[in-house]
């Protein structure tokens, strides 16, 4: 039985899974709203309420890995862990609970997204371009099968542009507006940095994964727009609709509540690396760093490694 953990700026994710006659059957996933990575970015440190959150967080996590009898698992830090100041006290905290977290790099984290995405995809010699924004970085990687051929990690994500551009706009249209329009115009600056590297590579399709693209694509198909696809002229067709439901606090098909506070911070990321990258259309991906995680772990690193071409840390057993 293996078990993954995914540290995200806003989620913490396990999957627990089995590895039967070749293929991964899922035994338990779950997933919880920590915001780790609130105020990250102003004051340089994890909060001491969003500690407490994540360590509550992993103590369940715990409860449901013993339950299950896990032998192996992987809890993996990601952007939060990379910049907060106190991060290693929360590693401490939380290997005192019984759960050892490795801190990735950036291209690591994208390396793992990449083939957590093409894991569920048909085979295919095209270039394909993976984007995965979270909530404090975004992970771009373009490769061919289980070649990488150009990485990025930006500090670009839902959490950190909610906390950048939104934190004082709650009721207001006008406010709500203009911040939305300076969200995305920076966006858009940070992304442009990296176009023409990533578009020297002529790819083909776009796959978005995690929360944001999931977010996005249920309420534009929810709106009769789209199905599985996320395309940048029904997010604009949209925008109107999304900043009312906001500003008037209606209910909005296809949002979660749990996720109103980065519909807008999200939508301003999402289109600003559209138009960065003058892509018309993301495919959602259900599949992202978790099944990279797991394919790590059962298949013994192969995929994994031969795309980051460096190490990846080690997986390690329960109750050791």
């Amino acid at each position: 039985m293996y078990a993954c953990i995914d540290l995200g700026s806003n989620s913490f994710h396990l999957l627990i899974a089995e590895w039967e006659e070749g293929k991964i059957q899922l035994v338990e996933r779950y997933s919880e709203k920590v915001q780790l990575g609130e105020g990250v970015q102003a004051n340089g440190k994890i909060s001491s309420e969003a500690f407490d959150r994540g360590l509550d967080c992993l103590q369940h996590f715990q409860s449901l890995i013993s339950l299950h009898r896990v032998q192996r698992y992987w809890a993996l830090g990601t952007n939060t862990f990379r910049i907060a100041g106190n991060a290693d006290s929360f590693v401490k905290a939380a290997d005192d609970i019984g759960i050892e977290i490795s801190i990735i790099s950036g291209v690591q984290e994208a390396v793992l997204i990449y083939a957590g995405v093409i894991s569920a995809l048909p085979d295919s010699d095209d270039n394909r371009l993976v984007i995965d924004i979270g909530g404090g970085s975004t992970e771009i990687i373009v490769g061919r099968r289980h070649r990488r051929l150009i990485t990025h990690s930006l500090p670009v994500g839902c959490v950190a542009w909610r906390d950048r551009y939104f934190d004082a706009t709650k009721g207001d249209y006008a406010a709500l507006t203009h911040a939305l329009d300076q969200a995305t115009t920076a966006a858009v600056e940070v992304f442009k940095g990296i176009v023409p590297g990533v578009n020297k590579y002529d790819w083909k399709n776009v796959y978005g994964s995690s929360g944001t693209a999931k977010m996005l694509t249920t309420v534009c198909q929810e709106h009769g727009i789209g199905n599985g696809e996320l395309t940048l002229f029904a997010l604009q067709q949209l925008r109107g609709v999304m900043l009312n439901a906001i500003v008037e606090q209606i209910e909005l098909p296809g949002l979660k509540d749990k996720r109103r506070d980065l519909l807008l911070p999200g939508y301003a990321v999402m289109v600003g690396l559209m138009q960065a990258l003058e892509c018309e259309l993301v495919v959602f991906s259900a599949s992202a760093l978790r099944e990279g995680m797991m394919d790590f772990m059962v298949n013994n690193g192969k995929t994994a490694q031969t795309l980051a071409n460096n190490d990846l840390p080690g997986v390690s057993y329960a109750g050791s």
